[in-house]
């Protein structure tokens, strides 16, 4: 991001809140913001939007023969929403946040 300020949203996964990530997050304070989603609240998280999206489209009715053939068809997904500004806010929009 070249040192420009950025916010972080976050789920509940326990990861998020270790000692150690805590620790980390207080020396990033400088350019990170970090907002939390309530526990619970898939419908305000966008993520849910992206894999919902990747589900239907790349996903959608896939048998892989390899497990390699899956992460190659999410990869795509990932791919072709993180080239979309437009798909990537609309993810945001649908949440109702504003930031």
């Amino acid at each position: 991001l070249g040192g420009d300020p950025a916010t972080l949203i976050w789920d509940g996964l326990s990861a998020h809140r270790s000692k150690d990530m805590k620790a980390w997050l207080a020396t990033q304070r400088h350019w990170l913001r970090v907002e939390r989603l309530p526990a619970y609240a898939p419908e305000l998280n966008p993520v849910e939007q992206v894999w919902g999206n990747i589900k239907t489209t790349e996903l959608a009715n896939l048998c892989p023969e390899h497990i390699d053939e899956a992460h190659t068809a999410a990869g795509t997904g990932l791919d072709r929403i993180g080239n979309s500004y437009q798909l990537c806010f609309s993810f945001l929009d649908h949440t109702g946040l504003r930031l």
